[in-house]
């Protein structure tokens, strides 16, 4: 019997925005958290890669959003493909790792940050504090569909022994089940079935949870915000039909 909790995430001052996950922290030792979309002076937080907004200023959102976390002098970045790829990350690093066709990463090693980059797909962040070991997913409608949960849960247990039950969960800040109006092709992937009139909706997050309660996870938390109606805050594919814009989630062991 999975335990769910809904929450919002902290704000934290700073010239970067970000929402931290709250008690993790606390609890597990661990910096669990996002970007939001502006920052100090009205900066813009945009962390995406692939537009045809300047590289200088991009690059040094990034590096501004790396040095406010000192404790980690390495971080890695998936080029993310709605896939279920699940990299784990063996070793220091010293300096920012891209890595191909990836949307998940793990690891052990203390000081590498996990990142990801979104704007309506919901981060999932995974810890085995008795194993020391977190992950972090990047779970659109296609990976969550496509089983990323279940495999990042499978890459824990391969590499340190976490069962599900020793996993701690948090869906984080995305499109919430209300604003994700959806065809019928999504509707397929997850089992489910179109047969009332009207728009058809679906919460990714609540699938998300659904399949860790069926794989054995205890405990959960689900964010209460919204990229699209919580838009001043955030960025959304959706809402802005298709424009720039992306946070950044992250994860790690100091």
């Amino acid at each position: 019997m999975i335990n769910v909790t809904h929450l919002r995430e902290e704000a934290t001052a700073g010239l970067i925005p970000r929402y931290e996950v709250p008690g993790w922290s606390e609890r597990f030792g661990l910096v669990a958290g996002i970007s939001g979309r502006s920052g100090a002076d009205d900066l813009d937080a945009d962390f995406g890669l692939h537009s045809d907004r300047p590289v200088g200023p991009l690059m040094d959102r990034w590096r501004a959003f790396r040095d406010a976390m000192p404790e980690f002098p390495g971080s890695v970045l998936g080029y993310q493909v709605h896939g279920t790829a699940v990299r784990w990350q063996d070793g220091a690093l010293d300096g920012m790792l891209r890595v191909e066709d990836v949307d998940g990463h793990a690891t052990a090693t203390h000081g590498v940050l996990l990142t990801l980059t979104v704007a309506d797909c919901i981060p999932v962040y995974l810890a085995a504090p008795a194993h020391g070991a977190v992950a972090l997913l990047h779970a659109g409608w296609r990976g969550a569909a496509g089983g990323i949960l279940t495999r990042g849960l499978d890459v824990l247990k391969e590499r340190t022994g976490a069962a599900p039950a020793d996993v701690v969960m948090h869906c984080g800040i995305g499109i919430c089940g209300n604003c994700f109006e959806v065809g019928h092709e999504v509707l397929e992937a997850f089992g489910l079935r179109g047969d009332h009139p009207g728009k058809w909706a679906v919460d990714v997050r609540d699938q998300l949870l659904d399949e860790a309660a069926g794989a054995g996870v205890e405990e959960a938390t689900s964010s209460e915000w919204c990229t699209m109606h919580d838009a001043d805050h955030f960025y959304s594919h959706r809402a802005s039909n298709g424009g720039p814009g992306r946070m950044v989630a992250y994860l790690g062991i100091p």
